[in-house]
């Protein structure tokens, strides 16, 4: 056996589904990466999510034991109860309920949704540059993010001359 393959263990699981957080994630792929797949974490947090749970950063993902998996679950479900900063969540100090919490997966995409529409009715300067479907965050719109047909400029026609 050569070394660049690696040896997997009798339950390894080349798809692994996390059913509380209703998402997939590619065994083959390292923990920290692994997590990464889910929508709405990003790497710091999965690694603040392999520190907190002293997994092994090396390992596969899919190679990880149900209970490992499960406490992994449970921390993403609840991360300020389990040892994650309150900093590192997405949703801090929510307008809904004044908690901290992390949102994941189709909840993230609605949350987002809601928070632009808000931001549209109070007509708030990023609720009206969303509205205008324009630059939010201050790029320049000068020769960037144009939509639409292409306009150049147009010529006058010519008159047909007659020659005699």
């Amino acid at each position: 056996m050569s070394s660049l393959s690696p040896i997997r263990p009798k339950n390894f699981r080349e798809k692994v589904f996390f059913r509380k957080l209703r998402s997939q994630v590619d065994g083959n792929a390292k923990v920290e990466y692994g997590l990464t797949q889910i929508k709405g974490i990003g790497r710091r947090l999965a690694q603040a999510l392999i520190r907190v749970t002293d997994i092994n950063p090396n390992m596969r993902i899919g190679a990880l034991p149900e209970k490992e998996l499960n406490r992994i679950e449970e921390i993403i479900l609840n991360p300020v109860e389990n040892g994650i900063p309150n900093w590192m969540v997405n949703r801090m100090k929510d307008l809904r309920d004044g908690t901290d919490k992390h949102v994941i997966g189709s909840q993230l995409e609605i949350s987002v949704k809601r928070d632009i529409d808000r931001m549209k009715r109070m007509k708030s300067y990023k609720g009206v540059r969303h509205h205008l479907k324009l630059k939010v965050r201050g790029q320049k719109t000068k020769s960037t993010g144009r939509h639409g047909l292409v306009v150049g400029v147009l010529r006058r026609k010519k008159r047909f001359q007659q020659k005699d």
